[in-house]
């Protein structure tokens, strides 16, 4: 199975957990040990970011087997990856997919609160809305929102609030640099 989705959004929480449970060997994409998967379940991180090709036709192989398992992690699909062998093409393009798509309203809200909670920070409820409308859909950029407001709020020494939020979402626009 490959695990797909963007950055930071948990594929590597959930691929670790299956891990665990699976009592699973974990593999370095760059250099991916097959002699020491035989007859184990596998997990390979990142593998969209350049692994060895006909180590991956092997483990994908090798994933069929009774008591054995593949799970890759990766920001593209499968069939976006580049391989130079046909076979593993194929077996690519075969691959069961789950998708971790961009946090909606909900989530991103509960990823907030969560990292409010982790600095022990209580903000006002207005400050939730107000950060969905006008944040990046990310829960890395919530993670650095949450940790500018708590530092903005220590420097200046003034609770969270939605005018802080305001001053904190207006600098990243002014540092943007449109013309890049």
């Amino acid at each position: 199975m490959a695990l797909i989705g963007p950055t930071g959004i948990g594929k590597t929480h959930l691929a670790s957990e299956w891990a665990q449970r699976a009592d699973a060997l974990v593999l370095d994409r760059l250099a991916p040990d097959v002699a020491a998967a035989a007859n184990r379940a596998v997990l390979i991180e990142d593998v969209d970011q350049g692994v060895d090709d006909e180590a991956l036709f092997h483990l994908i192989n090798m994933a069929a087997r009774d008591g054995c398992g593949l799970v890759v992690t990766a920001r593209e699909a499968p069939t976006a990856w580049r391989t130079g062998l046909p076979d593993l093409r194929s077996r690519l393009n075969a691959l069961f997919v789950a998708e971790i798509e961009e946090p909606d309203d909900e989530v991103l809200e509960g990823v907030l609160r969560k990292f409010f909670r982790e600095r022990s920070i209580r903000p006002p409820k207005e400050v939730y809305p107000y950060l969905l409308r006008r944040m990046e859909r990310s829960i890395p950029c919530a993670r650095e929102i949450v940790k500018r407001l708590d530092e903005a709020a220590d420097d200046e020494q003034r609770p969270i609030s939605r005018t802080l939020a305001r001053q904190i979402l207006e600098d990243d626009m002014e540092n943007l640099d449109l013309f890049e």
